[in-house]
């Protein structure tokens, strides 16, 4: 199984006993409220998944992130995991205290100790440059970079609370989905990242991917997308259907990826490897336009990005293009099929989309039994 990456796996979780005294002595600590994203970053964090930060990133690391997707020890990184406060706040605490972090609302609850090292400001154009290659605000990963408060926050994070979230059954950590693989004797493992259910070109890349791998990790984001995105109900029941239905058992696992997507193309791809590095899957799965919107980046932008990273740790697996070709019969790529567009059939996601929407079942690009999950639900779609 692949090592970590940085070659440990990171774990910052308080004991009870600690947990316990912090939880009552929380009024003695200047106390930031977080948002929802920002708890599943620390998450991430504290069990591993974003090994081998041990906390938000402080500034040499952000620069190196932003500037070079490398920490400051030179491992790859590229996608800057940090925590922002208002001005006030900031100019409050400086390097060596500790404040508590707590979900925001009523009755909040304690989250996470961050032990400050750093407090910094930066500029975000340069920033949402760098990250997204544009600086649009219409793109929404810069969107919301650009509403983010001007500091940020560096230093080690201790887990008290595990705020839990409604799919809490799907979400295994580093070292429970570890120990799964090993159960089941999986070395090499391909991890699929997706925010949609699952149509037959899904299917078709996945399982070709099964054909050189011991196992396949099936790891949707669940967390806040973008409008009209399928809800996280929706993609977990529609995969289940297919993994039941079509899968050899112990061949496939289903679990989820707790965190915002920024849309950040290319550098989210390789984001997104990393997490699943730490997942201990040995390849991942790079499709067309991974992690884009719009038009922002080149449809294969996102594998491209890889050569630059010899030394990630974790093996692409690119595809290019596939689609139903009305010669060969069934599901191809690119690679496979030599015949050309007259016989192509792409699978079209608006078109599966409004069927959805309307009740029916899109035969052509769809088991009946992931449609038919799909629509027992009355909201298919993000508002």
């Amino acid at each position: 199984m692949v090592d970590p990456h940085g070659g440990r796996l990171v774990e910052r979780v308080c004991g009870e006993r600690t947990r316990r005294v912090i939880t009552e002595q929380a009024r003695e600590f200047p106390c930031l409220p977080i948002d929802a994203d920002l708890v599943k970053d620390v998450k991430n964090i504290c069990f591993g998944v974003f090994s081998p930060l041990e906390g938000f990133q402080c500034q040499d690391d952000f620069d190196g992130v932003v500037g070079h997707c490398r920490l400051a020890n030179d491992v790859p990184w590229s996608i800057p995991v940090v925590l922002d406060a208002g001005e006030g706040f900031a100019r409050s605490v400086k390097p060596k205290d500790e404040i508590l972090l707590v979900t925001a609302g009523k009755d909040p609850v304690v989250v996470a100790k961050l032990a400050v090292e750093d407090v910094y400001q930066y500029d975000k154009t340069e920033y949402v440059r760098n990250v997204f290659k544009t600086d649009d605000p219409k793109h929404p990963g810069v969107k919301a970079s650009l509403e983010k408060e001007p500091w940020l926050l560096g230093g080690k994070l201790d887990l008290i609370a595990e705020v839990k979230t409604a799919f809490a059954r799907y979400n295994l950590k580093p070292r429970e989905t570890r120990y799964l693989f090993k159960k089941r004797g999986w070395k090499t493992v391909a991890a699929f990242q997706t925010r949609n259910p699952p149509h037959l070109g899904h299917e078709y890349v996945q399982k070709s991917a099964l054909t050189v791998c011991d196992g396949l990790l099936i790891n949707p984001v669940i967390g806040r997308k973008q409008p009209g995105d399928f809800t996280d109900e929706v993609i977990l029941a529609s995969y289940e259907a297919l993994i039941d239905n079509y899968y050899v058992k112990d061949t496939c696992a289903l679990t989820t990826f707790e965190t915002e997507m920024h849309y950040a193309g290319p550098r989210e791809a390789v984001h997104h490897a990393i997490a699943r590095k730490n997942l201990g899957c040995s390849h991942f799965i790079v499709g067309r336009d991974h992690a884009g919107v719009g038009s922002y980046y080149g449809p294969f932008d996102a594998q491209e990005i890889f050569k630059q990273f010899p030394d990630l740790g974790i093996t692409p697996i690119n595809f290019r293009a596939f689609y139903k070709c009305k010669k060969c019969g069934s599901v191809v790529s690119d690679k496979i099929c030599p015949h050309g567009p007259e016989f192509q059939v792409d699978f079209k996601g608006r078109v599966v989309r409004q069927m959805l929407a309307e009740g029916k079942i899109p035969c052509d690009e769809m088991r009946p039994e992931v449609a038919e999950a799909i629509m027992r639900y009355k909201d298919l779609f993000v508002l």
